[in-house]
């Protein structure tokens, strides 16, 4: 995992350009910022800039930076991310991991998750606990590509912590750690799978098969295969395909045994290859009392036609 630490010159370099961004964008709106990220970090340290420059021509599948700025007043944790979005708090460090995303690539929404926000809130929520959300808790969430099942799914995720007094950890599993027979690897290899929309989507009442793609679990370079998998909603293409169901469950026997846990203090942010990582979290009991983990979450696609020529406009918020 590459790590980069910042200085303390660096940090009030980044509050700096935190206020400028706020001064002349005025009242912070992610999605009226995005366009203009990319030409504003240039304007972060150096060494940031060149730490995630590194990271994309490398493919690095887990990078953290450390020692981002926090709000000396930050807001105790929200009660779920519709109270987030009506009260706008965390909003510094929005602008913060805005301004790093955008180096390593272009933000992006979905209409359905959010109400289609930028920037994503990741807290507990009441009567969320047993989701496979962001908003879950006392259920871990599963291992996971994030919105395995679309096309135009990110390459990059990242999560910038704000609070995680219980050191709650994320749990990642890179690729290139699973020591898979070269017999199953072949069988994932095969588009004979259906990837379904999650229930962050489509709602807890069931999933839509007609939105399933088919495709493969493993595709990409031979020395160094991508990994696209929801182990929640990740079947069969075929409900007589027995073989395809049982590749699944032994991919993650042999996920399991390669999992790693990443527990994030407050002002570090991770960034995911999405095609070289799947991750999750550990699950843990909420208080509700402002002292919750907290996270802001960030899609990154690192060509924004794509995005384009799937909402069909200029928009960035696939619907």
């Amino acid at each position: 995992m590459r790590r980069l630490v910042l200085e303390p010159n660096e940090r009030r370099q980044i509050e700096w350009l935190v206020d400028e961004v706020l001064v002349e964008y005025g009242p912070w709106d992610p999605a009226q910022f995005v366009p203009h990220a990319r030409t504003v970090a240039e304007s972060l340290p150096i060494r940031v800039r060149q730490f995630f420059r590194k990271v994309q021509a490398d493919e690095t599948d887990l990078a953290v930076l450390s020692g981002l700025p926090l709000s000396r007043d930050l807001e105790p944790t929200p009660t779920g991310w519709d109270i987030a979005e009506k009260t706008g708090v965390g909003g510094r460090e929005e602008v913060v991991l805005t301004l790093c995303s955008a180096v390593l690539g272009e933000p992006f929404a979905w209409g359905d998750q959010q109400n289609g926000r930028m920037v994503h809130d990741v807290c507990p929520a009441p009567g969320k606990e047993l989701s496979e959300t962001s908003g879950s808790s006392t259920a871990p969430l599963s291992l996971h590509t994030e919105d395995a099942f679309h096309q135009c799914r990110c390459d990059y995720v990242a999560l910038s912590c704000l609070r995680n007094p219980d050191r709650i950890a994320t749990t990642v599993v890179r690729a290139d750690r699973i020591a898979l027979p070269a017999r199953l690897a072949a069988i994932l290899s095969e588009r004979r799978f259906h990837h379904r929309p999650d229930q962050s989507h489509i709602g807890p009442q069931g999933h839509a098969s007609e939105a399933a793609d088919r495709d493969a679990i493993l595709f990409g370079p031979p020395e160094s295969r991508y990994l696209r998998i929801d182990f929640d909603d990740t079947c069969a293409a075929d409900p007589d395909d027995h073989v395809a169901q049982e590749a699944i469950k032994e991919l993650y026997t042999y996920v399991c045994d390669a999992q790693e846990k990443v527990v994030l203090e407050p002002g570090d942010a991770i960034f995911l290859d999405n095609y070289r990582v799947v991750h999750g979290r550990e699950p843990f009991q909420p208080r509700y009392d402002g002292t919750d983990r907290w996270l802001k979450r960030v899609n990154l696609i690192r060509d924004i036609r794509r995005v384009f020529l799937t909402t069909e406009s200029r928009s960035r918020v696939i619907e």
